[in-house]
């Protein structure tokens, strides 16, 4: 896992480069990966992709891998 930043952001080697969700097949570029942690305690690596329309979504980060 990578470094986190205090407001709770990792330092992820994508960030803003192209990226594909294999999960929902979209394409974008990678702006942000944060962390949720659930009431159970778990800790959730949230990726957050923008495409061209502008309009984001987010994805497990195991779905995100490089485009080109």
């Amino acid at each position: 896992m990578n470094a986190v930043d205090h407001a709770g952001y990792e330092q992820h080697e994508l960030l803003g480069r192209r990226v594909r969700d294999i999960a929902s097949r979209g394409e974008g570029e990678l702006m942000a990966v944060t962390h949720e942690v659930h009431s159970d305690g778990r800790v959730v690596r949230v990726a957050h992709i923008r495409p061209a329309s502008g309009v984001e979504w987010s994805t497990a980060v195991g779905n995100v891998q490089a485009v080109g």
